[in-house]
């Protein structure tokens, strides 16, 4: 049964879901002007339902095929999880009670709360709880509870739980983008010694535009940070805090399924660099996944795959060896080519297409590509980078198969 409270007064509620339900798959720019012909429908609201759903195909797959589930405005079905990370992120909850302080749309609370006895879900906005009261119930979380609350409010008044989970919201009153610490809400900084007090661990979600180090500067007690990337793109910073924890940070960078992880305070030699011929020799060429990027943690990766740098502050690796479980992209080095517009007409002689990427080189990729009169696709994967010895060249790959 579908709560009144979900659309405006007015309209009607049946002719509203049968609206959005009719025009699912419909442009929903185009169904703004045929909505005005139906006087009895809330046009916003159906409108959201559908923009929605046609988003969950993708973010939230599993919602997606479920018929009576609702959807939010925009911003939040924007802000909220993808289901990928949404299930990371309850892969590493456990305990018996736990408390999402920034409800939200409630994708991350959904799929968390099922690992706890005592859930509580809390939000400031009244729609979105009548929205989530309304999903739990659809999703058979029927031991969730909802709180309309300020977070900072809620969280002085609670009982102690095992598991609290925070996603600041990174938009400033005006609307913009934030992703400091202290520029999101609620401020984690400001709250931490009331969180580590009335919670067994604590996990946070951060923009992956945040650095690390800086976020482990502002917080204490972090056991540990995850890097989360999906398809190559890094998504979140997770970071699990624990009262009374003073050991050192784990790193575990995840992307796909596939992690590695380390300890933030282990030495690792400088990567070593690749001395032999690029151009003449079977070379396979590894670049790291996106969470490995983030973390930089480059030392101990060359120290774990036995792995050269092409070269310092390129962050593109080599080896004689196919490492299947390299976490990245492989590939195989066909052949280079210097900048020399004689030689780059001759190694592309053909070629009207290619993957252009760049990495510690004197011109960004775009502009490597219109240079190089290249289209984006194909087959042949360029990478411009710079040697041991100073010299930028184009390193003319194709994708590895092993």
């Amino acid at each position: 049964m579908l709560p009144d409270k979900i659309i405006q007064s007015g309209y009607d509620l049946h002719a509203t879901m049968q609206f959005a339900r009719c025009h699912m798959n419909d442009d929903v720019q185009k169904l703004a002007f045929e909505a005005r012909k139906h006087p009895e429908v809330d046009a916003r609201f159906a409108l959201d339902q559908i923009a929605g759903r046609q988003k969950a195909v993708s973010k939230l797959p599993s919602w997606a095929r479920v018929e009576d589930l609702i959807f939010p405005p925009s911003l939040s079905m924007e802000q909220c999880s993808s289901e990928a990370t949404a299930l990371y992120k309850a892969s590493l909850a456990e305990g018996v009670t736990m408390v999402d302080l920034t409800g939200g749309f409630g994708v991350d609370f959904s799929f968390m709360a099922r690992h706890f006895d005592k859930a509580v879900y809390v939000e400031r906005q009244e729609p979105l709880c009548h929205i989530a009261e309304h999903n739990f119930q659809v999703l058979g979380l029927s031991h969730a509870q909802v709180a309309n609350d300020d977070a900072e409010r809620y969280l002085e008044a609670m009982l102690p739980v095992d598991l609290i989970y925070l996603d600041p919201a990174r938009r400033d009153g005006a609307g913009n983008r934030v992703f400091m610490l202290d520029d999101c809400t609620p401020s984690v900084p400001q709250l931490l010694d009331l969180l580590l007090a009335k919670a067994r661990k604590v996990m946070v979600k951060l923009s992956p535009m945040l650095d690390v180090h800086q976020a482990l500067r502002q917080l204490r007690c972090v056991s540990d940070v995850h890097i989360v990337s999906v398809s190559g793109e890094c998504k979140e910073l997770l970071l699990m805090l624990e009262a009374g924890y003073e050991g050192d940070v784990k790193v575990v960078c995840v992307n796909d399924g596939m992690s590695f992880s380390y300890m933030l305070g282990e030495k690792s030699s400088e990567p070593s660099l690749w001395e032999g011929d690029l151009n003449h020799e079977e070379v396979y060429l590894y670049e790291p996944n996106a969470s490995m990027m983030k973390a930089g943690c480059f030392r101990q990766l060359a120290q774990h795959y036995g792995v050269h740098q092409v070269a310092h502050d390129s962050h593109l690796f080599v080896s004689s060896r196919q490492i299947a479980d390299f976490q990245g992209r492989k590939f195989m080095i066909k052949d280079l080519a210097t900048l020399n517009g004689k030689d780059v007409k001759r190694k592309l002689a053909g070629v009207t297409q290619a993957n252009v990427a760049v990495r510690n080189f004197p011109m960004k990729a775009a502009e490597l590509a219109k240079r190089l009169k290249l289209k984006d696709g194909g087959n042949l994967y360029i990478f411009g980078t710079r040697l041991v010895n100073g010299k930028n060249v184009l390193l003319l790959c194709e994708k590895a198969q092993f």
